[in-house]
């Protein structure tokens, strides 16, 4: 197979561009240079995450309305006037499901974009699946068809062959028209101010930390044992996520979640010289308040409560039909057990949905 990357003609925006993929601080300081004025950038992402704690981000593919590029992140040693420009204030970001684009980008910048539209997000105020994916989202709004067939493509090897970087093009290319024709609906139902309302957590930096009690709740058996055992639990996952982000390594290689219970139950005892590190890490770290009430199993609802969440499942289901939006958009099922039994953190409480919920 021949690889040509200069030679790679692709047609955006009615006219043939010559793609280079950009892989050196001067064609990248020139590419920035060419967008220097614009202000809406399509962009996403390919990177790897199967043998690293963090994501390594290996391109970036980015799209204005006259430029169509596509960043070699390996190969370029200064990145920091790419960032200078994503992270300018006055860019917007233009995404399909943005989270894991962000994540991968937040780890080599310590950066969050400043204005963010997230065409999925912007498609399920439009009465699309919540998790509509790009391929069907530009099917259904441009009537084009695009494959995906390199998903599991390992992007850190180099040459990249021109169906590969023709593809990772692809991802980027339809998302400003995207963007328009979603924008223009939702201005027209008067919904652009709930789906910049729903990003706003994407733009937030501790959306990108560790969150020490979801890897809790999502840790295997962890329901299985005692709330005391689940302090011990708590105390293994701060210990295993820091020796992870230490050696870039999957915490599930550090210490599996099955190890992890039986480490927390008593049934297995690290070694001496792993517990003594453990018990020093315990000492000297500040841990954040231990697991949750709602990690002990609950009770059932009760006869009034069952009553109270039909009540309020048919509520949100005629909102939903009203507003032409998912009814899980509104409050999904588990956040309705949770409004019931008394969380005062949830969505539903504020912003358009507590408007809505009150109309």
């Amino acid at each position: 197979m021949k690889y040509y990357y200069h030679k790679l003609l692709i047609k955006y925006n009615n006219s043939i561009k010559v793609i280079i993929l950009i892989k050196n601080n001067e064609q990248l300081e020139k590419y920035l240079n060419g967008i220097n004025e614009e202000s809406i950038l399509g962009i996403d992402t390919e990177f790897r995450r199967i043998d690293s704690y963090s994501p390594e981000l290996c391109l970036v593919q980015i799209a204005s309305k006259s430029h169509l590029e596509c960043i070699d992140i390996l190969s370029i040693s200064n990145l920091e006037p790419l960032f200078n420009k994503l992270y300018d204030g006055k860019t917007l970001w233009v995404i399909h499901s943005a989270r894991q684009d962000i994540e991968a980008l937040y780890y080599l910048s310590g950066r969050t974009p400043s204005h963010l539209f997230d065409t999925q997000i912007g498609a399920s105020f439009l009465n699309y699946p919540i998790q509509v994916s790009y391929q069907a989202i530009t099917e259904k709004l441009q009537n084009i068809f695009l494959e995906k067939k390199f998903t599991r493509f390992d992007w850190r090897k180099r040459p990249l062959p021109n169906d590969v970087l023709k593809y990772a093009l692809d991802d980027v290319k339809y998302l400003l028209p995207n963007y328009r024709i979603l924008k223009k609906e939702l201005v027209n139902q008067g919904k652009l101010s709930w789906a910049e309302e729903e990003v706003q957590f994407l733009l937030n930096k501790d959306t990108y930390e560790p969150n020490y009690r979801q890897i809790l709740k999502k840790t295997k058996g962890i329901n299985k044992i005692s709330h005391k055992n689940q302090e011990n639990a708590f105390k293994l996952i701060h210990w295993r996520e820091s020796i992870a982000q230490q050696k870039n390594k999957p915490r599930k290689w550090i210490m599996s979640d099955e190890s992890l219970i039986d480490y927390a139950n008593g049934q297995r005892k690290l070694s001496d010289s792993k517990n003594k590190l453990f018990e020093n890490f315990i000492r000297k770290s500040k841990l954040i308040a231990g697991p949750e009430d709602s990690l002990v199993a609950k009770k059932p609802l009760s006869e009034s409560e069952t009553l109270l969440k039909n009540q309020l499942k048919d509520k949100i289901n005629l909102l939903s039909t009203k507003y032409a939006i998912p009814s899980e958009l509104i409050c999904s099922s588990k956040n309705l057990v949770k409004l019931i039994k008394g969380d005062n953190t949830l969505s539903i409480q504020s912003g358009w949905r507590s408007e809505l919920f009150k109309l």
